[in-house]
């Protein structure tokens, strides 16, 4: 498989925004970034994200090659069965770095990572396989996310506490009004409104978070443009409007996640989830992130 062809199925564009939830999971559960076992853990869970991008390229060739049959398994650049293969393997891979931070490199071991590796490698499988079919799949894509926040949580802190399932709720709906979206992309149009309801929860809950944290007010505002341009461009309907809209939404989950940051008064790491957001759109000009 070529490179090229790789970093296109990996949707390599959107891994930063991975790297800045791992980062929110910890500082909302308490933990450092100073923790050894961290840079495992962004590999662990850069490889259940990837994994899970190519086998929603192998579960959509069929629809992908009416739709878009530009993609790679459609045009004929790579095999269902090497992307089926490549992505089983990177979240095996993962599942194991996890359960090796949870038995060999912490104080006590423990089983809690890899628990959740499980548990994210059960919402992936879930939403490649039937999220064309299923009304519900915005609700799981966002359980992808939130998991993702939790077992980073477990991984170097090792247990959920209220600030880590407030803000992966938080995350959730972010994700279920962005999904949404995506899933009409293709027909470059949103037929309900409603659903886009979702995204004001972050914006809610910043807004809450800055009395006791001002903090917050920097990537409360930046993000609360954000969404404002995006939701405009999906009401709008012109030409690209949908596409542009969500690929807007997709970068916008690191300003969400600089807002966990700075509510956690991580400042140093809020400003690398902001800089995350800006890395993120350079690479969707190389990259398409859906």
């Amino acid at each position: 498989m070529k490179l090229a062809v790789a970093l296109r199925l990996a949707r390599i564009s959107l891994l930063p925004t991975v790297w800045t939830n791992v980062l929110a999971g910890i500082a909302l559960g308490g933990g450092t970034w100073a923790d050894p076992r961290l840079p495992l853990l962004v590999i662990a869970l850069s490889l259940f994200y990837t994994g899970g991008m190519f086998l929603n390229d192998a579960f959509d060739r069929e629809f992908d090659s009416r739709a878009r049959p530009e993609r790679p398994i459609p045009s004929g650049e790579v095999t269902a069965r090497a992307v089926f293969s490549s992505g089983f393997g990177m979240i095996a891979i993962g599942w194991c770095a996890l359960a090796i931070i949870g038995q060999k490199l912490s104080g006590t071991p423990t089983w809690a990572p890899a628990i959740g590796g499980l548990c994210l490698a059960g919402a992936i499988l879930l939403y490649d396989a039937y999220h064309k079919s299923n009304p519900l799949s915005p609700l799981v894509m966002g359980s992808c996310r939130m998991l993702v926040y939790m077992t980073a949580a477990l991984a170097i802190v090792g247990s959920l506490g209220t600030d880590v399932v407030v803000g992966a709720v938080v995350l959730l709906c972010y994700l279920i009004g962005l999904t949404y979206a995506a899933k009409n992309e293709h027909l470059n149009r949103v037929d309900h409104a409603w659903p886009l309801g979702f995204l004001a929860v972050p914006l809610v809950y910043g807004a809450v978070r800055a009395f006791d944290q001002p903090l917050v007010l920097l990537p409360l505002a930046a993000l609360s443009v954000w969404v404002w341009l995006a939701v405009r461009r999906l009401m709008r309907r012109g030409p690209g409007d949908v596409p542009r809209a969500v690929v807007s939404l997709l970068a916008g989950i690191s300003l969400l996640d600089a807002m966990m940051l700075a509510g956690s008064g991580q400042v140093v790491l809020m400003l690398l989830a902001g800089g995350a957001f800006l890395l993120t759109l350079r690479l969707q000009r190389w990259v398409a992130g859906t």
